[in-house]
């Protein structure tokens, strides 16, 4: 039977899988995402999956590893996490009242098959309008430092969200429905890593 391996820390994207009854084998790349310079956000999520999840493909031999990244675009401008507080109040400021884009770049990986997918989902976010102290008061519950676009919509930063249009799980680090999908292309369903 193929192990399923999830090549992030992000607890997050764990409680998605688990959620739909996986029990992923959680092996964190820490790939230095610096090293890569695109500016096409759907080129560097997908760039950015596909090498979180091969960075860990050698540890397996009988095994399909995701590999995810996530980045909002709001005005054209591409957000991951912020890197600091200020950064984090800059891009609330920016994004309230408008809406975003979140690109998600998916990447599985087949170490018996010698196969890979890679896809992007995107979805679209829009903000509800905060003033100065709401901005404040949410990033010093430390939450926004720790999320691509300085928001998490399971969390306190749902609260900021007015809509959604496109895929729920997206937003919160991966599209269960594409993963779904993916799997399919790689002639699995879901209830084989149940």
């Amino acid at each position: 039977m193929l192990t399923f391996v999830l090549a992030s820390a992000s607890t997050a994207r764990q409680r998605l899988l688990r959620m739909v009854g996986l029990k992923p084998i959680v092996d964190p790349s820490y790939y230095d995402e610096s090293l890569v310079k695109l500016t096409n956000p759907e080129h560097l999520v997908n760039t950015l999956a596909l090498h979180k999840a091969e960075t860990i493909a050698p540890k397996f031999s009988s095994a399909l590893i995701l590999g995810c990244d996530s980045v909002l675009v709001v005005d054209g401008h591409i957000h991951g996490k912020p890197k600091n507080h200020q950064e984090a109040c800059k891009n609330l400021h920016k994004m309230q009242g408008h809406f975003g884009e979140l690109h998600t770049g998916h990447a599985l990986i087949d170490t018996v098959k010698n196969k890979r997918l890679i896809k992007c989902k995107i979805t679209r976010v829009y903000f509800a309008h905060m003033d100065d102290a709401m901005i404040q008061a949410y990033v010093s519950t430390g939450e926004p430092l720790r999320c691509a676009g300085s928001f998490a919509l399971e969390g306190c930063g749902g609260l900021f969200v007015e809509k959604i249009e496109g895929c729920h799980s997206n937003v919160i680090g991966l599209s269960l429905p594409l993963l779904r999908q993916m799997l399919s292309d790689l002639d699995y369903r879901i209830l084989d890593f149940w």
